[in-house]
């Protein structure tokens, strides 16, 4: 058969396709924006014919339908990350959460940890050999595909066409589920006062000719607002978003002093709007790699000037960063946080950014603190910590003592809360601040 012949005889519907999942099995699912979203809603719609089916996914940006109360017996969910759809479930004990750096997540199914019986990914439609792009999702979602049983595909024609080691041949899908709908979009963050400011300390720390990995919200987008004057950024971060499109349409970001893939933008995955999956769309600029490819800390290093800036829910007088718990109550997870941070820290001239708001709760809540709360998790370990930056200011930890540590952390806090945390600085050191 020729290739069209190939592809034809593996076209159903997704009512067909999720039949060929079966009770007991662990499926992994397309991430984020990425989420095959017609094959999902099939599958839930078809719930009474499972039990005990496993879903393993980061961050849902769909419906997440079978997340809802009631749907136990039917599926349940492993979470590598948590999001806003599975948060309520995990606390309440209605799905799991596997904690993993990002960049080692395709190892769980490469090595057996997490076999993988069914992947269910989203797709663009194959070029003339064959040939699909994963677009918006490359990250753990290629890897499952290589190593799942069966791969259920669906074809969306509105999945942008993404460069890099971003392709599957038609040869390797078990059954294609033809789609065209719009990609999920993440739409911009609402930029305040607080973000511009912490956006304005960061940009401050960043060099001409450095390479940026941004995380995701209004304090990344922030930072993009005051990189407009900076000249051959770079870009090798596991995701973007819209902001970045705008620099490089003002030549800010052109990659030209990167070491590795000079000239090109890599990651792993995409969030943002139509504007950016436009931008990326048969964009030779842009090459996309799965996750233990893009999130390994010794590729990370080979970038000089490597710039990591990450979010935090707590810092300690330690250094120490709590970035997805609020006490015993998962968040989130550790994503790429580490990953890049230890990246940044190998790199030549590298530099890793923790990047928060002083407080939280509307101004209740002070983000530094003496002690992470109980139960809270260490994030990123107090060795691995180089600036922490507020609306306040930049504290620079590396080479610090503890005392100098807790002398800077506290003044970047909130003023409202820096005579508590110099009463507690006071006890803890036996010694004025």
């Amino acid at each position: 058969m020729n290739l069209q012949e190939i592809y034809e005889s593996k076209v159903v519907t997704a009512e067909q396709a999720v039949r060929k999942i079966k009770s007991g099995n662990r499926v992994v699912t397309g991430h984020a924006c990425g989420e095959p979203t017609d094959v999902l809603a099939a599958m839930v719609a078809n719930c009474e014919a499972y039990e005990n089916v496993e879903i393993v996914h980061m961050v849902p940006m769909g419906k997440a339908e079978y997340l809802k109360k009631g749907m136990e017996t039917h599926f349940t969910h492993n979470a590598v990350f948590v999001g806003g759809c599975s948060r309520e479930a995990v606390a309440e004990g209605r799905a799991d959460f596997t904690p993993c750096y990002f960049s080692k997540v395709p190892e769980l199914f490469q090595k057996g940890y997490l076999p993988v019986d069914v992947a269910i990914i989203q797709l663009s439609p194959p070029d003339k050999n064959g040939n699909c792009s994963f677009g918006v999702s490359n990250d753990y979602t290629k890897p499952a595909a290589k190593c799942a049983k069966i791969v259920i595909a669906e074809v969306n024609d509105k999945m942008p066409k993404t460069m890099g080691d971003s392709f599957i041949n038609v040869s390797e899908i078990d059954y294609i589920v033809e789609a065209s709908h719009a990609i999920i979009e993440l739409q911009p963050p609402k930029i305040g006062e607080i973000e511009r400011a912490i956006g304005g300390h960061c940009a401050s720390l960043v060099e001409d000719g450095s390479t940026l990995q941004l995380g995701i919200g209004a304090i990344p987008d922030a930072v993009l607002l005051f990189l407009k004057n900076k000249k051959d950024l770079g870009i090798h971060s596991e995701m973007i978003s819209d902001g970045v499109v705008e620099l490089v349409e003002a030549g800010v970001i052109t990659g030209k002093s990167k070491v590795l893939h000079n000239g090109k933008i890599v990651v792993t995955f995409l969030m943002g709007t139509k504007r950016l999956y436009d931008f990326v769309d048969n964009n030779p600029m842009v090459e996309m790699y799965s996750v233990d490819y893009v999130n390994d800390p010794v590729v990370v290093a080979q970038n000089n000037k490597m710039v990591c800036i990450n979010s935090a829910i707590q810092v300690d007088f330690m250094g120490q960063v709590n970035a997805e718990s609020i006490g015993l109550t998962q968040f989130s997870g550790v994503g790429g946080q580490v990953d890049f941070v230890r990246g940044a820290n190998m790199s030549k001239d590298g530099i890793s950014i923790m990047a928060m708001s002083s407080t939280a709760a509307k101004g209740k809540i002070s983000k530094i603190v003496p002690i992470l709360d109980e139960g809270a998790a260490v994030t990123t370990g107090r060795n691995d910590v180089n600036y922490v930056v507020t609306e306040y200011g930049i504290a620079q930890l590396k080479g610090k003592s503890l005392r100098q540590r807790a002398r800077a952390l506290i003044n970047i806090a909130h003023p409202y809360f820096r005579n508590e945390l110099i009463l507690e600085f006071e006890k803890r050191f036996n010694c004025e601040f």
